[in-house]
């Protein structure tokens, strides 16, 4: 049985992840910061912050999620920070790491010079947080001594959307499914995240993945 690290296990995508990953029989443990909790009982739970996790801390796991996230102008150099602390702390090691990515750094033209984040139609309001995660991804690349894998989801992130175990997978450019859309919920996003621990397809790779049906 593979044991499953879920780094802020508390958020609504970690907890996806851990739900997931404990339908398909894995030992799970959540990590939550003082004062969060992992709400699937069959999880285990530990009470630490991602910056003080130590080498120790992750060496019997087979496998670490990265399901971190940063919102305010002040903490958004954190996506890099804490991605670095992590690569530092599994360097050189066999444990995989699983990155929660965004869509902002997808490429939208074959030569790879244009990023999502880079189009008039991208929100301002998003682009401080698609430059800082695209940054993260640029340094992970650079991460030969990790085992990692970068999965950015739709460009239309649905938080509450269902389950349907379906989706499609692309690779680093920006894809739609035949309804033109670019959509997936964070239940089929861990869908696809934890398929990625069982076939290891993408190891030093980012993936992307988009939903293939209704998933409101």
């Amino acid at each position: 049985m593979k044991k499953v690290a879920v780094i802020c296990a508390a958020g609504r995508q970690g907890a996806c992840l851990v739900n997931e990953a404990v339908s398909r029989g894995y030992d799970v443990t959540g990590f939550v910061r003082e004062g969060g909790a992992v709400a699937n009982p069959a999880a285990k739970t530990a009470v630490k912050d991602l910056f003080d996790l130590t080498r120790d801390d992750l060496k019997d796991f087979d496998v670490v999620i990265d399901a971190f996230g940063a919102w305010t102008e002040e903490t958004l150099p954190q996506h890099k920070s804490s991605l670095k602390h992590l690569c530092d702390v599994l360097s050189g090691t066999k444990v995989r790491l699983l990155v929660v990515g965004g869509a902002g750094s997808l490429y939208v033209n074959p030569e790879h010079t244009l990023q999502v984040k880079d189009l008039d139609s991208f929100p301002d309001a998003f682009k401080p947080l698609a430059t800082n995660m695209g940054e993260a991804l640029a340094e992970l690349r650079k991460r030969n001594d990790v085992l990692w894998t970068y999965l950015s989801p739709a460009g239309d992130f649905v938080a509450d959307g269902k389950r349907t175990g379906e989706y499609l997978s692309g690779g680093e450019e920006y894809f739609v499914n035949d309804k033109g859309e670019s959509r997936i919920s964070y239940a089929d996003y861990a869908v696809a995240m934890i398929d990625e621990i069982e076939n290891a397809n993408n190891i030093q790779k980012r993936f992307s993945v988009i939903g293939m049906s209704n998933i409101d």
